[in-house]
């Protein structure tokens, strides 16, 4: 084989960029480009001898610790899936949502809340949405795009409500801590699902028609509203234990995620919904998740740690760096890689092939990198819903009426884009919104 060291890092990069951006073309998962180019690029510059210390750094990365958390949380997701405590905690959200105008909308964005502090897996959440959401919501004539927006929207917030596993993998990648990224998301989160409902509220004030008040009696009879607020409890327990656990630190994200497991299966006895059946089908689904994970973490670690050995994170780092003399600058340029990526890749690639480049990049400027994980997490809510391949698009589309086009989705969501957008400015001009507790 050629010897592709001559090359030089300048265009030995752009060819790397390119065989990527080739194969990728080509329909080949990003698992197997990304390790396919690190041998190539292994072979070739280093010559056989580097392979092992690829394989070492992979090793090292897929044995880390806290990974297994990774696996706990898609189960709990997974079992979430084929429970009815999703169906129960919309129904009880109806005392919550009362008799608003964008009343159900609301309901609908708590419910979101609750799942995501519960899992923190975005497809599960968006799937249940759609099943049991957005036909109420059409029923009772709301407005196809705002229906489609919130459930959306709504369903994504798993990449920032804890525990998210978005923000697990760039704790891996940028060796931080999860526990205070936990922390730093939640209040931004939860600001982002209060800028979701407030549109809705607004659109249902200034427009009735789009989110028009349920035709339904005035009162509910107090023995109704006791049955419904059963399918609050089970929830909110997991999440207290879950999460109370974590920031009271009782236990660590690792260990909160297997009590969170063993609080939903305890749930599902206690509704006399369990059986081995659904475990297997909850495992298989777990495993395929979790296989699909490891692969892109075991290429683009192997991708990542030959461009380290070539010298390519420090020429990235001169180059953005070289960007300008403000430090704001180079950040806004890293939101802006991260925003074009996240039109065409999976969070994990694009978490597992930056960080371990922009994290110590931001440490450099000045940066709190717990800050920029956050502003991380945001990017990637706007790369949940962004045309063209955004997958929460495709998640609904899975489950949405047939006369529901991916062109109809993509638009309704453009709104929701610009709120993401408005809170990942807020969170870079006020740092304190994510770092209030450090």
């Amino acid at each position: 084989m050629f010897d592709l060291s001559a090359l030089g890092i300048g265009p030995g990069s752009l060819l790397m960029f390119g065989m990527l951006l080739t194969l990728l073309l080509t329909g080949l998962p990003l698992a197997f480009v990304t390790i396919l180019v690190a041998l190539f690029f292994a072979l070739g510059w280093f010559g056989p001898m580097a392979v092992p210390i690829v394989t070492t750094r992979i090793y090292s990365f897929i044995t880390q610790y806290v990974f297994v958390a990774v696996p706990m949380f898609v189960l709990m997701a997974s079992i979430l899936d084929r429970s009815g405590i999703a169906r129960d905690l919309f129904d009880a959200m109806r005392l919550v949502a009362g008799r608003l105008r964008g009343g159900v909308g609301v309901q609908t964005l708590l419910v979101a809340v609750v799942l995501a502090a519960m899992s923190g897996i975005i497809g599960g959440e968006i799937v249940l949405l759609g099943l049991l959401a957005l036909p109420q919501m059409l029923r009772l004539g709301y407005d196809r795009r705002l229906a489609i927006g919130i459930i959306c929207a709504g369903g994504a917030l798993g990449t920032m409500i804890p525990p998210s596993i978005v923000l697990i993998i760039f704790g891996l990648s940028a060796n931080v801590s999860i526990g205070d990224l936990f922390t730093a998301s939640f209040v931004p989160g939860v600001m982002l699902a209060t800028l979701y409902a407030c549109y809705v509220l607004v659109i249902g004030y200034f427009f009735p028609d789009k989110a028009p008040v349920p035709q339904e009696e005035e009162e509910m009879p107090l023995a109704r509203k006791l049955a419904l607020l059963k399918g609050l409890i089970l929830p909110l327990m997991v999440v207290v234990f879950v999460l109370g656990s974590i920031y009271g630190g009782i236990a660590s994200v690792t260990e909160a995620s297997a009590i969170g497991v063993v609080g939903v299966v305890l749930s599902t006895v206690l509704r006399g919904e369990f059986s081995l059946k659904m475990l297997s089908g909850a495992a298989l689904q777990t495993l395929r998740t979790c296989g699909m994970i490891v692969w892109i973490g075991v290429g683009a670690t192997a991708l990542i740690g030959v461009y380290n050995l070539m010298g390519g994170i420090d020429f990235i780092k001169q180059l953005l760096l070289g960007v300008s003399d403000t430090p704001i600058i180079i950040l806004l340029v890293m939101m802006l890689i991260l925003a074009v990526l996240g039109m065409f890749l999976d969070w994990v690639g694009i978490a597992l092939l930056t960080i371990p480049i922009f994290a110590p990049i931001v440490v450099e400027l000045g940066y709190d990198p717990i800050w920029f994980g956050v502003l991380f997490a945001l990017n990637m809510q706007i790369s949940f819903l962004s045309p063209p391949f955004g997958p929460a698009a495709f998640y609904l589309k899975s489950v949405a009426p047939p006369d529901i086009s991916l062109g109809t989705i993509f638009v309704s969501l453009l709104p929701f884009i610009g709120l993401q957008i408005i809170a990942l400015t807020l969170v870079i001009l006020f740092p304190e919104i994510a770092l209030w507790s450090m």
